[in-house]
């Protein structure tokens, strides 16, 4: 078995795992999950983009959402002038709470 991989912190660890082909815990990702991730991220870098801005405040509250409370998030982006949350946003990654 290979040895598991300690570098599962920061942006690029997941990418790094998916490359090397070998999950957190030294085990073999397998060959269907390595080719559906392919085949859809190839997808997605063919998509046409809609803008820098639109792209860091979607990553902003995707990611954002996991570690800041609501109200917090939406005080941020308003304070960086990107648009506040969404209700569909807020149901998303809330709950609609």
């Amino acid at each position: 078995m290979t040895e598991p991989n300690t570098q599962t912190v920061g942006a690029d660890a997941i990418d790094v795992a998916i490359a090397q082909g070998i999950d957190f815990d030294g085990t073999p990702i397998p060959v269907a999950k390595l080719d559906l991730y392919t085949k859809v991220m190839a997808l997605e870098a063919g998509r046409q983009r809609s803008g820098v801005s639109n792209t860091m405040r979607s990553r902003i509250v995707r990611i954002g959402a996991k570690h800041i409370p609501q109200a917090e998030l939406d005080q941020m982006l308003l304070a960086a002038d990107f648009a506040p949350l969404k209700d569909k946003e807020i149901a998303f990654y809330y709950g609609g709470k």
